[in-house]
């Protein structure tokens, strides 16, 4: 059996009441998963269901009330400053927003050769791993001396990705890396990603609200509901035949090009809403 490069187990997240409402307010209620070198898992659900807090969660970003992480056989769950310095490394992540995740005052070569200068790369091999991440995502090497707004929305995360891969990371959290882009532009960074894990083996958690998306980048899914994973199996399963109620909404959710096809879905959609609110008024679990 191929040993799990994350493992996560029974994880819950908790978060303080704002205002004066007493006790704190529990995002994630004991999710489990698990991630394989060289693999994809997919989490996929609406805004809210906590899909981002465990990134955060595994970044060391959100506080842990119950459960593990151990990553490379490693319990990382409560891990320090020192003890996340060194996992950066191995252990990297792409923000949703191509806009704001990049310092705007800093030319892109400087952006990509600053995790090399944490980890105390020398100048030389700095200035070649540039030039080769550059060329690894597709920029043109003239790129160096650019700052972040004069690329466009697709080449910023371009750079992202290839500030994510400075350090060859083991894994990649990607939290909803394509939302803020056009499709055309979500299919050739969604191409870059698989390039990227077929030719340096590297694992992603890759966290989005669409199934498409899931579909084609993923080799096993996750689907949160309300902090809790509700289905868990194969991409290719999971996606086209789902068992969970919720999954199926989320499928149902996913546009389609053809308007007949878009509106029979759409009917089939509040088909399935009325059902669920008559089964929730006679107490009917479906």
């Amino acid at each position: 059996m191929t040993e799990k490069l994350l493992q996560v187990d029974d994880l819950a997240v908790a978060y303080p009441r704002k205002g004066f409402r007493r006790g704190p307010v529990e995002i994630l209620h004991g999710v489990s998963l698990d991630i394989e070198p060289g693999k994809t898992l997919g989490v996929v659900g609406e805004s809210g269901s906590g899909k981002t807090t465990i990134g955060r969660a595994i970044l060391g970003l959100a506080p842990i009330t119950r459960g593990t992480v151990t990553f490379g056989g490693v319990d990382i769950t409560h891990a320090g400053r020192r003890k996340r310095a060194e996992l950066a490394a191995d252990l990297q992540v792409v923000f949703q927003d191509p806009y704001s995740s990049l310092n705007p005052a800093m030319e892109i070569g400087q952006i990509l050769a600053e995790p090399l200068q944490v980890q105390k790369v020398g100048a030389k091999e700095s200035r070649a791993r540039v030039a080769e991440l550059l060329d690894r995502v597709g920029l043109p090497s003239n790129a160096i001396t650019r700052v972040p707004r004069e690329f466009s929305g697709g080449q910023r995360q371009r750079i992202a990705i290839a500030r994510a891969l400075a350090l060859r990371p083991k894994l990649i959290v990607c939290d909803e890396p394509v939302s803020a882009l056009d499709l055309t532009t979500q299919a050739r960074v969604l191409d870059l990603f698989l390039e990227i894990q077929q030719d340096l083996g590297v694992s992603y958690l890759f966290i989005s609200h669409d199934l498409d998306v899931i579909r084609h980048i993923s080799h096993d899914v996750a689907v949160l509901y309300r902090g809790d994973v509700v289905e868990r199996g194969e991409a290719a399963v999971v996606t086209t035949s789902p068992q969970h109620r919720y999954t199926r909404r989320l499928l149902l959710a996913s546009p389609l090009p053809d308007p007949d096809a878009q509106a029979e879905r759409r009917a089939l959609r509040g088909r399935m809403a009325a059902e669920e609110r008559v089964a929730a008024g006679s107490g009917v679990e479906r």
